[in-house]
């Protein structure tokens, strides 16, 4: 019986990796073991950066929360505590959202929030 070189399987695994690192300086775009390396790297940054995003936003709508509380003489933690207590499930996408686009409607909530507080 004859033996079964890996030669496909081994260039379709290859090309997979070059396709992938198209792009990339120098050798890491053209030598398989350069570009093998870069691939697996880029992954890893890709799937840490996939977490990272999460917290950049949350922070970023906490500080665009705490502005516009601010503005309505309240802080933010009260406004939150506020919040919970007056039964408002908004998430903080949302609630920056408000703050942002119609600052009536954030001033309304920031009332509510001092009523349920106080």
């Amino acid at each position: 019986m004859a033996r079964i070189k890996g030669a496909v399987v081994t260039r379709k695994r290859r090309k997979k990796v070059l396709k992938r690192a198209k792009g990339y300086f120098g050798a890491k775009s053209k030598l398989f073991r350069t570009a093998k390396q870069a691939v697996m790297k880029s992954g890893q940054y890709a799937y840490i950066g996939r977490k990272q995003k999460k917290r950049f936003f949350r922070r970023l709508w906490i500080s665009r929360i705490s502005a516009a509380c601010k503005l309505n003489n309240i802080n933010y933690s009260t406004f939150m505590n506020g919040l919970k207590k007056a039964n408002i499930g908004l998430n903080r996408k949302a609630i920056s959202e408000l703050a942002i686009n119609s600052p009536d409607a954030f001033k309304s909530l920031c009332e509510k929030a001092k009523k349920a507080v106080a």
